[in-house]
């Protein structure tokens, strides 16, 4: 006759059940958050975890009246889980068909500057083709780590030197030097790189600090000197602003000081010169499967890219 643990061992099909309510605790931050998610009762999402925890012999959660956090073990499980929920959902996909909609949430960190303009137009034809996505577009320049912020992907730009993601090329922007007329006051416009290391500089610190280096745009020639700027910034537009204002002289991403330069604001120096182009890239943690949501997003990414960034 079968033992009372082997009567109430769950079935493969409930052992995933169990195993996504898990990992639905863990990113909703509470029981309760977990079943409203799931429609469900927070007593059946207790029951669940406790199955599970019975089932794999662990304690994974420490639960507390305000709080729970991952033990050890909890922690290993939850990056196991989430992987082998994906496979699961991948798995589906493919039997179903690569037609089938993503559904969910996607979190997706994108720089300020790009993430204001440039970028919105693809995110709105994604969301637009994906009725059934919602997305979490959240603008800050540093690098996240993609696990722990629980980001589903994020848009880099400059190079990508972290070996632990992976990271695909979007396209190049390219970067031009300019100021504003009345920094000039009057004085012909500058051709070469001596004349501009001899005018006050702002400074874009993400990218440049106290030297310029500009090529050549025909010979390919490279020019490198010292700067010491009046301003520096992590902020593409405080730079132009602070560039239109006649503060200094700016090394910054073309398709920013476009408006300005059509409108007389600011004046393209040593027009023959650029700086290297910053690379693009659109970065996410690797995992054997990758979920719909973040599979269809690269797609549009790739599909619908801002012209400024087009055979990069």
């Amino acid at each position: 006759m079968p033992s009372p643990d082997a009567l109430n061992a769950p079935s493969g099909t409930d052992r995933l059940l169990l195993i996504e309510t898990f990992v639905r605790i863990v990113e909703a931050g509470s029981l309760s958050a977990a079943a409203a998610q799931m429609g469900g009762t927070q007593p059946t999402v207790s029951r669940r975890l406790q199955l599970l925890e019975r089932t794999m012999g662990v304690r994974l959660l420490q639960r507390s009246t305000h709080a729970i956090r991952l033990t050890e073990d909890g922690q290993r499980c939850y990056e196991r889980a989430k992987d082998l929920i994906a496979t699961w959902q991948s798995f589906e996909s493919e039997v179903r068909g690569a037609g089938d909609e993503p559904i969910g949430t996607l979190r997706v960190v994108a720089p300020h500057a790009f993430g204001q303009d440039q970028f919105v137009e693809p995110l709105t034809r994604y969301l637009r083709r994906y009725p059934n996505m919602r997305v979490e577009w959240l603008l800050h320049d540093r690098m996240p780590d993609l696990i722990a912020e629980n980001v589903d992907c994020a848009i880099r730009v400059g190079a990508v030197t972290d070996p632990s993601v992976v990271a695909v090329k979007l396209g190049d922007v390219p970067r031009i030097v300019v100021a504003s007329p009345d920094l000039l006051q009057g004085a012909p416009v500058p051709q070469q790189p001596a004349e501009l290391a001899r005018l006050p500089w702002l400074a874009l610190r993400t990218f440049y600090r106290t030297e310029v280096q500009l090529a050549h745009g025909a010979t390919g020639a490279k020019e490198c000197f010292d700067i010491q700027p009046r301003l520096s910034t992590d902020g593409l537009h405080a730079l132009r602003k602070a560039a239109v204002l006649g503060l200094g002289v700016a090394l910054g991403s073309a398709w920013v000081m476009q408006d300005d330069l059509a409108a007389g604001r600011l004046v393209h120096l040593a027009p023959e010169w650029r700086a290297e182009p910053l690379p693009v890239f659109l970065v996410y943690a690797p995992s054997r499967f990758q979920p719909a949501r973040l599979r269809r997003f690269i797609e549009v990414m790739r599909e619908h890219l801002p012209a400024e960034l087009a055979g990069g």
